[in-house]
């Protein structure tokens, strides 16, 4: 078939035809047709994989590289049968899993990510995707919902008219979205929806009013004069899921197509998840931010959260790497360098811009602590896990996240094979923006 055709009903009508040469680089069965035979400069999370299929439907800057998956796999001197990842974000290293021929198991506290990572694993049957889609246009053109439930269910700053004057979304742009919305969620099959409403997803931040940039949202310049279409609500959102039908059909024959998909707390969750050969993960870093605070649009918009409980909760499921909730921080476990780290922040606290900052720290150790505990009792003998790392600094005191995990090991059963540093990242421009912390990477393995 060199071509797919759907009826995307618009303002006149008309028939969209997706040929498949539109994407020359929708992939294929094995790593290397998904990946194209890239050759990456780094292996750090900043490489990233935007440019890949799957990882098109929404933008994902700091991302685990494939290829760092792919290395971890074939390093490992046992069999990698099954790999575990308690912080799925992106989907990468489950994705990799299924090009490689592995099982994945892989857990995500934000619930949009969970969907999304989930919808890139499953499998579909592409005439059914086509009808569907064909159905949901169908559906939310002919609509004439005006968006009172979803908007009801929003913060006052996401809708126009906003707070003092500053608002998210244009009225006329969340009616379409709303529409869009109660069409997908109409679909009979859930795997179908799923999908639809993750691919909405990956397009919000373009029709909102502000852009993501960094770790933070801001609005966008000139917004006020900059007003979104609405009537490309639709069509935008058509082309996306057109071409995400692409590499899903170019994509379909991949190696393995079992995978597993938590969504919660992985501190309570790696213990449910059986054994597994291998684990790899990028825990967030102790910079004192919330990355679900990036996904609020998405999160908000979709209907992952609908009161400011719901987003508390969120919150205190994440890893203690924040302070942008009230929450218990346990102690930190015990060390020389992270005693010393402790003491030092203490003694700065009247410095922090946070007085949680140094219990912070510490619980953000206990917690993976636990983890690397956790993972020493489920990987078997010689079973390696790959850490991707990031330091912190607080008022000049220099947080050392691999030296301190390395420095922790021995307690929980594990065994430090290798650190290698990644990249330098930024510290805040408070304190200078220089960069001048490291990403490294730690390799442990059960004796």
């Amino acid at each position: 078939m060199s071509t797919l055709v759907t009826e995307i009903p618009g303002q006149n009508g008309y028939r969209r035809v997706v040929p498949r040469k539109m994407l020359a680089s929708a992939g294929g069965a094995s790593f290397e047709a998904w990946t194209g035979g890239r050759q990456t400069s780094t292996m750090s999370t900043n490489a990233g994989a935007d440019d890949l299929p799957f990882q098109r439907w929404h933008r994902f800057k700091e991302a685990f590289s494939p290829e760092l998956i792919k290395q971890a796999v074939q390093a490992s001197p046992i069999p990698v049968r099954r790999l575990a990842d308690p912080f799925g974000g992106s989907g990468t290293s489950a994705l990799t899993c299924q090009f490689l021929g592995i099982q994945p198991v892989t857990i995500e506290v934000n619930p949009f990510l969970a969907d999304l990572i989930a919808a890139k694993l499953a499998s579909y049957h592409v005439p059914e995707l086509l009808a569907a889609l064909t159905r949901v246009a169908r559906k939310a053109t002919a609509s004439r919902s005006r968006g009172a439930a979803l908007i009801r269910s929003l913060p006052a700053t996401f809708v126009e008219p906003g707070v003092k004057d500053r608002w998210l979304f244009d009225l006329p742009v969340v009616i379409q979205i709303a529409r869009l919305r109660e069409a997908i969620e109409d679909e009979p099959n859930p795997v179908v929806a799923r999908l639809f409403r993750v691919l909405l997803g990956g397009l919000m931040v373009s029709f909102s009013n502000a852009v993501v940039s960094g770790k933070g949202r801001r609005y966008r310049v000139n917004w006020e004069e900059r007003r979104v279409d609405p009537a490309c609500v639709l069509s935008t959102f058509a082309d996306a899921a057109a071409a995400a039908v692409v590499e899903i059909g170019a994509c379909a024959s991949r190696p393995s197509r079992a995978s597993q998909v938590l969504h919660g707390d992985s501190r309570k969750l790696l213990k449910t998840v059986g054994k597994f050969d291998q684990m790899t993960c990028s825990p967030p870093y102790p910079n004192s931010f919330d990355y679900t605070d990036v996904y609020n649009l998405e999160l908000w918009m979709l209907g992952y959260l609908t009161s400011f409980d719901e987003n508390r909760d969120l919150r205190q499921a994440t890893l203690s790497s924040h302070v942008q909730v009230s929450r218990n921080f346990a102690a930190a476990p015990r060390c020389p360098r992270l005693d010393r780290t402790m003491r030092e922040l203490r003694r700065a606290n009247d410095s922090l811009w946070d007085p949680r900052i140094p219990a912070m720290v510490g619980a953000y150790f206990a917690d993976l602590q636990g983890l690397m505990r956790t993972c020493a009792q489920l990987l078997p003998s010689k079973g390696q896990a790959w850490f991707v790392v990031g330091d912190s600094q607080y008022a000049g005191i220099h947080v050392q996240v691999a030296k301190i995990l390395a420095d922790l090991a021995p307690s929980v059963g594990l065994k430090v094979e290798r650190m290698t540093p990644f990249r330098s990242m930024r510290v805040s421009p408070q304190q200078s923006g220089r960069h001048m912390l490291s990403e490294d990477l730690v390799v442990f393995s059960r004796p």
